[in-house]
């Protein structure tokens, strides 16, 4: 069996001067190198599931950067691994102590599920957001009045404390695209989104108002799909698409359902995903266009309630 000698990349060591993503981005792309050193030694992941005395699901969970992991554990794989030198397993046994580090979003776990948290903290690290949206405007964009109406249309069981605490964190979520070094958002949204009053005729017109500022932003990109196109090819449904600097971290495509999402890294499936991403920005109306259109739907609000 080869002996693994290899640590973190440099541009992790970079990562752990200067996180971006907090404790997901950690994971996973802590998950990713101990995967590395674990297939360059030959050992599945059952051998490394007793070194831990866990299973190899648990392994599996491990190098996917779904769960967080003891400084004991790391460093017992690290010595199965073959990797003994000190600073090589000191590099690894920080990027896990700072990875077990909550993120600011996790003052609001009692309205975060846990597949959603993954997402917040991918936005945080990305460096390019692509978005398609058929019945919504994206989260990233709404205002207080619309995202309130949107949760609890999505939540009609939830009290009112609830539906505020779930507002506060998308509102949050917002202030990365404000950051000196925000992400790049580039979203496309069906013109059916914008014609729904969600949350009443006065919170669509704050909306729309919000959109047009917003859309002016050096790192915002904003297309309408107009319905004069007819159908589109958009995987039957809304899909977010998320690009990082780090080079462990693969683009990843997250799809939300009612109750749960998925996350999609396979080359072949994000691939997919691009192409149909690639083909709605090339259909829709172009973002020096997007002021006149939204201008429009407020024009045309304006004659409906004369």
């Amino acid at each position: 069996m080869a002996s693994a000698q290899a640590g973190p990349a440099s541009g992790v060591r970079d990562l752990l001067s200067h996180p971006r993503g907090g404790p997901t981005v950690l994971r996973i792309v802590l998950g990713t190198n101990l995967r590395r050193l674990r297939e360059s030694c030959g050992i599945t992941r059952e051998a490394a599931g007793d070194a831990i005395r866990g299973s190899h699901a648990k392994i599996s969970r491990l190098e996917l950067g779904r769960v967080g992991a003891k400084e004991r554990d790391i460093a017992d794989l690290l010595t199965l691994y073959g990797v003994h030198d000190e600073e090589r397993r000191n590099q690894f046994l920080e990027l896990a102590r700072k990875a077990s580090t909550p993120g600011w979003w996790q003052q609001y776990s009692d309205v975060l599920p846990s597949w959603f948290e993954t997402l917040i903290g991918l936005e945080e690290a990305a460096s390019v957001i692509r978005t398609y949206e058929v019945q919504f405007v994206p989260g990233l964009l709404q205002t207080a009045d619309y995202a309130r109406a949107c949760i609890e249309l999505g939540n009609p069981r939830a009290t009112r404390r609830q539906v505020d605490r779930r507002v506060e964190l998308r509102l949050a979520r917002q202030e990365l695209l404000m950051r000196a070094h925000a992400p790049k958002l580039w979203a496309v949204v069906d013109e059916a989104a914008l014609q729904r009053p969600l949350g009443g005729a006065e919170a669509m017109r704050r909306q729309i108002r919000h959109l047009r500022e917003m859309s002016e932003r050096p790192n915002i990109t904003l297309q309408i799909a107009p319905f004069r196109l007819g159908g589109l090819s958009a995987a039957g449904g809304p899909v977010t698409i998320l690009r990082f600097l780090e080079p462990d971290l693969p683009d990843i495509v997250y799809l939300e359902q009612l109750n749960s999402a998925l996350y999609l890294d396979k080359r072949e499936d994000v691939e997919d995903y691009l192409a149909v991403m690639d083909s709605l920005c090339a259909v829709a109306e172009p973002h020096g266009k997007t002021p006149d259109v939204l201008d429009n739907l407020r024009l045309l609000d304006g004659l409906k309630r004369m």
